[in-house]
């Protein structure tokens, strides 16, 4: 069974039109498994936390022949740390105060970037926030199921179903880079209970 990410989105930060760069996410549960997906379309991770994290990280990012510097290092452990995926502008303060120096949001977004596009990141587009991949270096189209009514979001891995979009562009003569799916609903706890 997979073992999904689900997040929640802060009420001020709904599915809605979010302020850029402000948009904040909280983390439920990191074993949460969603019926009804078929197992087989899922993989299973052993999941490293804290410097196994970031030793993990470092590594992926130095096998894909990018350097591991102190403020790549700064801002994924930061990144890692965070209950709730976080903006550009968050890290940028947390690294800033680590640092003793101001560090620009700029910065931060072109690392974030690297990270996203090297797998050691992945990036809520909708809210325009980032969370650190517990899987680093495993490649992963970004699935979020985003509950409309609670902003609870589920970060799923379905290969089948990546590759049939990135099939589908294929056929459009469109190269895929980065296929990003987010599907806005009612989670189950949002769900009306049926009609007796």
């Amino acid at each position: 069974m997979a073992h999904p990410k689900t997040v929640q989105l802060n009420d001020a930060h709904s599915p809605r039109p979010a302020p850029a760069g402000r948009a904040a996410l909280v983390r439920k549960g990191a074993n949460t498994y969603i019926h009804g997906m078929s197992a087989h379309h899922h993989h299973h991770h052993a999941e490293p936390t804290g410097s196994q994290l970031a030793e993990a990280a470092r590594r992926t990012l130095e096998g894909n022949s990018e350097q591991w510097t102190d403020m790549r290092a700064d801002i994924f452990a930061v990144l890692a740390a965070e209950e709730k995926p976080a903006s550009a502008y968050d890290i940028a303060d947390k690294v800033s105060q680590k640092r003793g120096k101001r560090v620009a949001p700029n910065s931060v977004y072109r690392i974030l970037d690297l990270f996203v596009t090297n797998n050691l990141a992945q990036r809520v587009e909708s809210a325009n926030a980032y969370i650190a991949n517990a899987h680093p270096g495993c490649v992963h189209d970004c699935i979020f199921l985003v509950c409309r009514q609670c902003g609870e979001a589920t970060h799923i891995d379905d290969d089948r179903l990546a590759s049939t979009v990135r099939g589908m562009a294929a056929q459009e003569g469109f190269t895929a880079e980065r296929p990003v799916i987010e599907v806005l609903g009612l989670c189950a706890k949002c769900q009306p209970d049926p009609v007796a």
